[in-house]
Formats: structure tokens, sequence, C-alpha cells
């Protein structure tokens, strides 16, 4: 089954999927709560236990507002955990250990501490359902802990689809029981057996972002659209006053979009330019083929063109902006 078939396949029902290339970040310390608010552009001052506000999604931003790390910050009892991209952690962890001056705050990585497995798809909450005790009516972003045979989980309300989406936090030594049980789950309820490369074409359908691709240090948040990762309310934290003057003036001089492509040969590497006429006006970040929308693809393009409907062109051949996402997506992550 081809990647854009395994794709619709997951819109259809739901998919299971292993995420080696994710990290995690601990953050705990009597100052955990006040140092890290300061640190990342959403209110962690907010969260609490439960169902409803346990999570959020925010930026670690340098002082000049580029983006450093997108994360998934999740509240626990020992303090924070700081879910992101594995490629991002190193610089990530650099950047957060040299803010660390008289608090009491500790950093430890925890990638190697849990293997991670999502569920992602419209029955996904169902299926997920039937193999844990807890009610999974998660807010976006929020966690909960539950038991999956038997085995202690942390499971989480978000994703990459756009679709309902779930995380699973297995620690070792309990991951190899979690991973046969939802391996035996899958088989049973006929959830597809995803792969890096399908979920990856659902990111790029759904229009979100990734570490790696759309986000990295050249990056200013409202070139990517990540205004749910802004908090708008809370005080300082570092990369704030760009972030504000950026708001305020309304201009930033290029915008994540969507490019139709017209193309039925080989699709654009990402670094491939766009072009309005003569001129070069931006670049293509991610492509892909996909069976409801086509060839499709990501770029950052001059605010001067990034208005939906407007014709530019990519390796000579014609390519429309259009809205995001490129296909309709389900419900938010979780519900």
């Amino acid at each position: 089954m081809k990647a854009a078939e395994r794709a619709r396949a997951v819109r259809r029902g739901a998919g299971f999927f292993e995420l080696a290339e994710r990290g995690l970040l601990e953050v705990t310390g009597g100052d955990a709560r006040r140092w890290l608010d300061g640190m990342i552009s959403q209110d962690v001052t907010a969260l609490e236990p439960g169902a409803k506000r346990s999570g959020c999604y925010a930026l670690l931003l340098t002082p000049q507002g580029r983006v450093v790390a997108d994360l998934h910050v999740l509240l626990r009892p020992q303090g924070f955990w700081l879910e992101l991209d594995r490629a991002a952690v190193a610089a990530a962890l650099a950047h957060l250990e040299r803010y660390i001056v008289a608090d009491d705050v500790a950093l430890c990585d925890r990638s190697g501490a849990f293997e991670r497995f999502a569920l992602e798809g419209p029955r996904a909450r169902a299926a997920l359902q039937k193999l844990v005790e807890v009610p999974l009516e998660l807010a976006p972003d929020a966690c909960v802990d539950a038991r999956v045979d038997g085995a202690p989980v942390v499971i989480a309300a978000f994703g990459w689809t756009g679709e309902s989406a779930f995380q699973v936090f297995a620690g070792e030594p309990e991951a190899a029981r979690v991973r046969a049980a939802l391996r035996a789950a899958r088989e049973a309820g006929g959830w597809l057996d995803g792969d890096p490369e399908t979920l990856e074409l659902l990111r790029i359908e759904a229009g979100i972002p990734r570490f790696g691709a759309e986000l990295d240090a050249s990056v200013l948040p409202d070139e990517a659209r990540l205004d749910r990762a802004i908090s708008t309310t809370k005080g300082c934290y570092t990369g704030q006053e760009v972030v504000a003057r950026m708001r305020s003036r309304g201009r930033v001089s290029h915008r994540l979009v969507g490019l139709a492509l017209d193309t039925d040969a080989c699709l654009p590497e990402p670094g491939t330019a766009v072009h309005a006429g003569e001129a070069s006006v931006g670049e293509i970040t991610s492509a892909a083929l996909s069976a409801r929308a086509g060839a499709i693809a990501l770029a950052f393009v001059r605010t001067s063109h990034h208005v939906p409907g407007t014709t530019l062109s990519v390796a000579g051949r014609p390519a429309r902006v259009v809205e995001l996402p490129f296909v309709e997506v389900g419900a938010a992550p979780g519900a």
C-alpha cells in the first residue's frame, strides 16, 4: 500500500505509529514553574492536574524571537515534561541551561527513558479507550496517567495529522509489554500499521509545521502561523518583545503557505525556489503526493505573494497558493 493510500485509511479510521524520533526533557525543582514560565511562550502558571489544563503547546525562542524548538508541555507530579523533536533536544537543553542562575531548577534529558507510540484518526479514541481504565475525554494537549496491560503509561492528547490523536509514553522496561498490547489491539481492531512516511504525508496534508522542515532558528512564530503556541496575556518570557512587536506592527517578511503543484513528475526537494515570474519569492520546505489533494507542498513565500489563489511556479511548473489545511481534518486532537 502506498503512503497516499495509507494516509487515506488513517483519516477514515485509525493509525498506529511508533515515534523513535521524539525526545523528552524534564524540568524539576522548587522554582520549575516560575522559571519555565519565563522561558517559553505559553502560560505555564495556568496548568493544573486533570483532563482539562494539564498541558499546552509552546515555543522556546531566542532573545531575537526565533524558534529554538516547539514543545508540548505536560504537567507531571514531579515537574514538567517538554516533548519535542529529538533533533532539537541538544539545542533546547543548551539554551535552557544558560538561563539557570540561582534558580532551584534541574534539567534532564529523558528521551531514552520512554518509548513513544501514537494513535491518530477518527477512531483513535475509541480504539485506545478499550485498553485503558480511565476516561480519555481529554482537552487538546492535556495528559492523564493510565495503564495498558497493567503497565503504567502517560497518555497525552496531541498529534500531527489534524485528526483525533493520542500519544502514549511507556517507560522502560514496560515498553515492550505496552507495544505488544497496542499491536495486538491494532490487529484485532483493524487499525492501520503506520510508518514515518505516512505520518509525514498526514502532517503535510494538515499544514502542521515540523522542526527541521518548517521550523528552525531562522523562523519567527508569526511566519509559521504558530498562533496557538503564543499566550497574549502572560508575563515576560525570552523573545516576547520581538513577538509582541511583530504582532503590533502586523508585518513579517515571509509566511508559511500551502501550494497545490502542477506536476506528474518528481516532487520538489526542500529548498527548491518558488518563483513569481522571474523573481524568487520563497522556497519549498516539505512536499508530498496526497490521494485527496494531489501534489502538495508547504513553503515560505514573501507576504506579498501569500494570498490564496496567487499563481506562482516551482521548477518551471505552475503552483497555486491554497488555504491550509489541504484536506478536511476531523476533530481537535483528543476529541
